[in-house]
C-alpha cells in the first residue's frame, strides 16, 4: 500500500471507487456484493467480490468501478473533509500521470465525428492539453515506474482536471496525486487501481470511514491490494 501513498502517516484509508451501471446511478461495493453473496472488506478486491459475467441477474449490468479515476462526485466529497484537516488549502501540489493520451494531443488522441452519408471520420487534429515546455522530459516528476506533470493550485483545483475535448464536452480525470503544501495529508490514485488511497491524521480517517456518501475503509501501511490479497472471497 505505501508503494502508492507515502508511509509515515498516523492513518490511512482506501476509498473504493463507485460502482457504474448501465443506465441506472452508480453503486456501492457493499450493494453489490450483498447481491452477489460475498463479502464487502478493507482488501476486497472487485474481481472476486463482484459476480461473474455469465450471470442473467440484473444487478450485474454494471461495468464495475472506474479504474484510475475517482468519480468526480465522490472526489468533491474527498476535498471537502480535506479541506477541514490542512493549514493549507490554498496551496496544493498536484501529480498528473503523463501517460494519458489526450494530454498529447494527436496521434495519441484522436476525435471522431458520424456523419449519416459519410460514415465515421477522424475530426480535425486534437492539440495537446499544454504547452510544450510543460510536457518536456526535464520537467517530469519521476516516481517508481511511473513520470508525473506537476500543477500547484487550491484544494477546488483537484476537481478541475481532466480532458476539454469541446467546448461543450469535458471528461474529468482525478489527480494521480495530490497534497497540501503542509503535508498534512497526501492522496493517491494510482492509475491501476480501483479505489483511492489517503493517508493523514486519525482524525481525517475517521471521518473518510464515517462519512455518509464515501464508501471507505480503514487500512494499514503493509495491508496488500493486489489481485490475490483479498483472502475473504
Amino acid at each position: 500500500m505505501t508503494g502508492v501513498v507515502p508511509a509515515g502517516f498516523e492513518a490511512y484509508a482506501r476509498v473504493l471507487h463507485p460502482v457504474e451501471q448501465e443506465d441506472q446511478p452508480s453503486t456501492s461495493w457493499a450493494a453489490v456484493a450483498e447481491a452477489a453473496g460475498t463479502q464487502i472488506h478493507a482488501l476486497a478486491q472487485w474481481h472476486l467480490l463482484a459476480p461473474r459475467r455469465g450471470s442473467t441477474r440484473p444487478w450485474w449490468r454494471t461495468s464495475g468501478p472506474d479504474i484510475g479515476n475517482l468519480d468526480p462526485e465522490a472526489l468533491a466529497d474527498l476535498v471537502t473533509v480535506l479541506r477541514r484537516h490542512t493549514t493549507t488549502a490554498a496551496e496544493c501540489w498536484f501529480c498528473l500521470w503523463s501517460g494519458y493520451g489526450w494530454i498529447h494531443g494527436s496521434p495519441s488522441a484522436v476525435l471522431l465525428q458520424f456523419d449519416e452519408s459519410a460514415g465515421l471520420s477522424e475530426s480535425e487534429p486534437v492539440p495537446p492539453a499544454f504547452p510544450d515546455d510543460v510536457l518536456a522530459a526535464d520537467q517530469l516528476v519521476r516516481l517508481a515506474a511511473r513520470e508525473y506533470l506537476l500543477g500547484r493550485g487550491p484544494l477546488e483545483a483537484a476537481t478541475r482536471v481532466g480532458d476539454q475535448i469541446t467546448p461543450d464536452w469535458f471528461e474529468p480525470q482525478s489527480p494521480n496525486i495530490f497534497w497540501p503544501t503542509d503535508r498534512s495529508w497526501c492522496v493517491a490514485t494510482e492509475i491501476d487501481f480501483d479505489s483511492t488511497l489517503v493517508g493523514g491524521s486519525e482524525q481525517l480517517v475517521t471521518e473518510l470511514v464515517t462519512h455518509e456518501r464515501l464508501e471507505a475503509f480503514r487500512i494499514q501501511p503493509q495491508d496488500s491490494l493486489q489481485d490475490n490479497a483479498d483472502h475473504v472471497n
